[in-house]
């Protein structure tokens, strides 16, 4: 099952949520309607604690759905679709910042009523997650970090991806040709990797002359560079709930730096799982639960913001 929630972000923008599995039973006078909840904003209708996933750059909710679906026998799961992803919004003049993507994040978790959330984030989206854990801690009482660097990466970096995207041999004619290029014949692929052509083609969309991205390339190197250019270090000192920093053993963030991000974090924990990349839930999805899972087990049911 996948039912959609829209809710406001900030501006307007109309962003989708998704749970994927069946959501905790409610009483009908605390149903969630239109994205607008109807109970208090401090706990998830009938009681189950919340989870908000947020994805990556050019990712979208879907991408959580295997993690939703097991989450939500314990929690309400919900995945965004983040500004310029997935099913919303796409403003071609809208904000992309930071500050935009993280004030999106914290009013969809108010307006779904799941404070006090367990953020879970994959690269952008986790980092969109500490932030706004350093932001509203009163929002948030877990921390799942997977696969971000807390570094600045700089403007070699921002100039490769612009030579990428142009790189694209758009339209794809068939969804078997983007799991292909993605998987096996894009230059950034070391080895063949299926579950990269996968996850690639989750967000083309059928056009008139092929396949194509869901997303704007414009849009998401105008988000990209709104974080490269900065380290991130100081937020990720002031985040005050339990934090779990996870990498793929082949992935983006190295040991080293996973391990001072670990030391950075107030009350900061280390997990790895091996024979994954970057995208770590989508390459080993049975080695990233056993990874979190643990985590998520000692954070109980708590509400209390200083626990």
């Amino acid at each position: 099952m996948a039912r959609r929630i829209d809710v406001t972000g900030t501006g307007g923008v109309r962003l989708a949520a998704w749970e994927f599995g069946d959501p905790p039973k409610t009483d009908p006078a605390q149903d969630v309607r239109g994205g607008q909840g109807a109970h208090d904003g401090h706990s998830t209708p009938g009681g189950s604690p919340g989870v908000l996933l947020l994805h990556g750059l050019m990712g979208r909710a879907s991408h959580w759905a295997s993690t939703a679906r097991w989450l939500s026998a314990r929690y309400r799961a919900v995945a965004l679709d983040q500004r310029g992803h997935g099913r919303s919004d796409k403003p071609p003049q809208g904000a992309f910042t930071r500050d935009a993507y993280v004030d999106d994040a914290e009013a969809a978790l108010e307006q779904l009523g799941l404070a006090r959330v367990v953020l879970i984030g994959h690269a952008m989206g986790a980092l969109t997650a500490w932030q706004l854990a350093a932001k509203r801690p009163d929002l948030v009482r877990g921390l799942i970090i997977c696969d971000m660097r807390a570094s600045a990466l700089g403007a070699a970096s921002q100039r490769e991806w612009g030579q990428w995207f142009k790189s694209w041999p758009l339209p794809f004619a068939t969804l078997a040709d983007v799991r292909k290029w993605f998987g096996e014949d894009d230059p950034w692929v070391e080895r063949p990797n299926p579950a990269r052509g996968e996850f690639y083609a989750e967000v083309m969309a059928e056009s008139p002359d092929g396949w194509r991205p869901v997303f704007e390339p414009e849009q998401m190197l105008r988000s990209r560079e709104t974080w490269v250019y900065d380290a991130h270090w100081e937020e990720l000192a002031q985040v005050r709930c339990p934090a779990l920093v996870v990498r793929g053993l082949d992935g983006e963030l190295g040991r080293a730096e996973a391990q001072e991000m670990v030391r950075v974090l107030p009350r900061g924990q280390y997990a790895e799982v091996a024979d994954a990349g970057h995208l770590v839930h989508y390459d080993q999805p049975e080695a990233w639960r056993a990874a979190i899972e643990p985590f998520l087990d000692s954070l109980g049911d708590d509400s209390d913001p200083d626990s």
